[in-house]
């Protein structure tokens, strides 16, 4: 395995056979040489392997990425939203959340994207509280509702949400704040 550098170039010519093996480099301590810095490595062709040819399984199959989940794999991640749940935010930012206490009536007005509160009212602030005979009858949730569209129309929001929880009805208190909302000029999406 002698090459031999082609001799028209002003580079000396040198044979692989020449070149110092590691026990050579190792007993000479003394070169300074960046090329000394290097390890030796013997590198043959014959140490390569190919890799195996890929085989196909008798169950295997090739699957394209916008094919239709079916029920099985929609089984196996469970916790994978639905395209609505996805959306949701982005589509009715705003969302209304109502808490009736025995005491008091908070609601309040949020960004569903950053959870901002955009607007806030409730019967257990000072104004409120001191002025009002009850802080829960129906005209409590009339001033709450009042107060909720003034505050969001003053900050630039005129469509909201509202979420039912599981098994609420809208009536009663709730229906009456939710009226007198839509009364003073917000719109329900």
């Amino acid at each position: 395995m002698a090459s031999v550098i082609s001799s028209s170039s002003a580079l000396p010519t040198r044979s692989l056979d020449s070149f110092p093996t590691h026990s050579e480099r190792a007993n000479k301590l003394t070169s300074l040489s960046w090329v000394s810095s290097f390890p030796s490595t013997n590198i043959s062709i014959n140490s390569f392997t190919l890799p195996p040819a890929p085989s196909l399984n008798k169950g295997s199959f090739v699957q394209a990425a916008w094919t239709r989940r079916s029920r099985g794999e929609a089984a196996k991640q469970p916790n994978r939203k639905s395209w609505k749940q996805r959306t949701d935010m982005y589509m009715r930012p705003f969302l209304l959340n109502v808490f009736f206490s025995k005491k008091f009536i908070h609601a309040k007005v949020m960004h569903r994207g950053t959870s901002k509160v955009i607007s806030v009212a409730t019967t257990n602030a000072k104004d409120l509280r001191n002025t009002l005979p009850s802080l829960t009858d129906h005209n409590a949730c009339r001033i709450i509702g009042k107060l909720i569209a003034e505050r969001s129309k003053d900050a630039d929001v005129y469509a909201m949400s509202y979420d039912p929880r599981k098994g609420e009805r809208i009536e009663g208190k709730l229906g009456i704040v939710l009226d007198t909302i839509k009364e003073n000029g917000i719109i329900f999406v």
